[in-house]
């Protein structure tokens, strides 16, 4: 299933009332050479999320930063995701590719924290993971960073839907939760 299909398939609908922490991951200062001078812009990616699982990002452009970070944040609230999570961490290992950057994220024992880089690490705290050690390889452009971990984040299963689709049971699976 292609990246988009499996983003429509699990983004979730958020409501205007509901309060969310938004997080500025990177601002880009951009400019363009015209007759009279230099025309500069800004660009502004923007992760959102309510840390009860939902979680998005938003990448907009505006010629002010504060009009950038809140189109971005629009963005972000449209194209919100459900992250399944097993307590405070995530039910398996996956790895995410987005180009040449690969995220590994890994799930961890209670009491660890958040073990991450910085793009990574406004994702999973705005998703509401407590719990999760990560790693960067390759490219360490925070966009490739956030397209990898989301691909991470879409491909994680909680175990209860994998023991359903086999037909067994959780003790049957061999799951054996932190």
């Amino acid at each position: 299933m292609s990246f988009k299909k499996k983003l429509n398939a699990r983004r979730v609908q958020i409501t205007a009332s509901e309060d969310l922490n938004e997080r500025v991951v990177f601002i880009n200062r951009v400019s363009k050479v015209v007759k009279g001078g230099r025309r500069f812009g800004f660009t502004a990616l923007v992760v959102v999320g309510d840390g009860a699982g939902n979680v998005g990002y938003g990448l907009s452009k505006a010629q002010e930063v504060p009009i950038a970070i809140t189109k971005a944040t629009e963005q972000a609230r449209k194209c919100m995701i459900r992250v399944p999570m097993t307590g405070t961490t995530i039910p398996h290992n996956v790895v995410g590719e987005f180009g040449p950057t690969k995220v590994m994220l890994l799930p961890a024992k209670p009491g660890t924290g958040v073990i991450a880089g910085s793009a990574v690490r406004a994702v999973v705290e705005s998703s509401g993971i407590k719990d999760i050690r990560t790693k960067v390889i390759g490219s360490n452009n925070p966009h490739n960073i956030l397209n990898a971990t989301f691909q991470g984040l879409l491909q994680l299963i909680v175990p209860e839907k994998i023991a359903q689709l086999r037909g067994i049971s959780l003790e049957e699976l061999g799951y054996h939760p932190y």
